[in-house]
């Protein structure tokens, strides 16, 4: 059964508050920006720091209201599911296969929507926003993890050496986010010679 007392993912848990609060840090921040902009038109961000690093671009374009609203409003409600969802398993909450499955339809969702976002910045927008690269962060070992507990957890109907296997893969989570991070920051050298621009923004 899933989440039995024994294997409570402590460390889930954790990790989906931290991310959880990260993400909606983030993205209050680009609601700030938002608002700002709206109320002071012509002023730039707060976050633009350079012609590559910068949010107004990303906030301005379609992309950035994809659904007709902007984007961080997504973010001002999704990212408390995780942190809900951390705080109860601390608490000793099970949940049903049903709920878990649900609960990563969402973070699939978050991904797929992440990726397309980072396709966008780089190959149309040709811009780096900080705060959605925050964004970027937590969500892609988020779903990492949250993916691995449907096996490890027991929420998937696996064989015992399939349980197994995701729980040992789990230590992996942290290198398979890095190389993921990597493949971004290679994408958006070789679009935008990114590298030199952020270390310039970074140290002048």
């Amino acid at each position: 059964m899933p989440d039995s007392p024994r294997s409570r993912p402590t460390v889930l848990a954790v990790w989906l508050i931290v991310a959880g609060v990260v993400g909606w840090w983030a993205a209050f921040q680009l609601t700030l920006e938002k608002l700002h902009a709206l109320t002071n038109p012509g002023e730039g961000a707060s976050c633009d720091f350079s012609v590559l690093v910068q949010c107004s671009a990303n906030l301005d374009s379609w992309q950035g209201s994809v659904f007709g609203f902007p984007n961080p409003l997504l973010g001002l409600s999704g990212w408390i599911a995780p942190i809900v969802v951390g705080a109860a398993l601390l608490a000793g909450a099970r949940f049903s296969r049903w709920f878990w499955i649900a609960f990563t339809g969402g973070l699939t969702f978050a991904f797929g929507f992440v990726l397309w976002l980072i396709g966008q910045s780089i190959y149309e927008l040709n811009t780096l926003c900080p705060w959605c690269m925050v964004t970027w962060a937590v969500t892609i070992p988020t779903f990492y993890a949250v993916v691995l507990h449907l096996f490890a957890g027991g929420v998937l109907p696996v064989s015992a050496r399939a349980r197994r296997t995701a729980r040992g893969l789990g230590v992996w989570i942290p290198l398979a986010a890095i190389i993921s991070y990597a493949v971004i920051l290679l994408l958006a050298q070789l679009e935008m010679n990114a590298i030199p621009n952020i270390l310039q923004t970074l140290f002048g």
